[in-house]
């Protein structure tokens, strides 16, 4: 098992590569499913339950421009398996190329505890954090879209922007009052 590194490999013309990373495999699919549907330039998507991914098919993988930690809130593996996965990958990435989307939030049986422990790690590793809907065709497609801006600039796709200056207007922070509620 290896460290993914985001520079290891040369970018290919008018394309990128995303990878997907749900424990659960419940919403990625679908969310691969409307991202390759984007016809102005090639979005290869790659799924996995979690990190490192296996040795044995690491020469013929593409660079990966962006990675999406995808979170279901209901499922507090999900989030454990997240927080294990983050140790697999090269501090590079951390660099705007990687980005946290959480499922279920607005769900009542979620303990609030643990959307917030996602939001400091997010804001800790200053990357996007992006809720979705996944029950509905809309959702999925809304999210997808999100998912394809930040892409689109993680690649090199988007003339004088770099996936660095995106992250430090798109990274997750903490809010003074939770910050303090810490502290009392």
């Amino acid at each position: 098992m290896s460290t993914l590194k985001p520079f290891n490999k040369l970018p290919a013309l008018n394309e990128a590569n995303i990878l997907l990373v749900e424990n659960e495999e419940r919403f990625q699919q679908s969310l691969a499913d409307v991202m390759v549907e984007e016809k102005k330039f090639v979005i290869k998507v790659r799924l996995a339950k979690n990190l490192p991914l296996p040795v044995k098919n690491e020469e013929s993988r593409p660079r990966i421009d962006l990675v999406v930690f995808i979170i279901n809130l209901t499922s507090e593996l999900s989030l454990q398996s997240a927080e294990a996965s983050l140790k697999h990958l090269d501090p590079g990435y951390f660099h705007g190329k990687v980005c946290f989307m959480v499922t279920n939030a607005r769900n009542v049986s979620v303990p609030p505890e643990r959307l917030d422990t996602v939001r400091k790690l997010a804001a800790s590793l200053h990357c996007p954090l992006l809720c979705a809907e996944d029950q509905s065709p809309d959702g999925v497609t809304n999210a997808a879209e999100r998912l394809l801006v930040i892409l689109k600039v993680a690649a090199g796709l988007v003339p004088m922007a770099t996936a660095l200056y995106l992250s430090n207007l798109t990274r997750c922070t903490m809010p003074m009052d939770m910050e303090q509620q810490n502290l009392d």
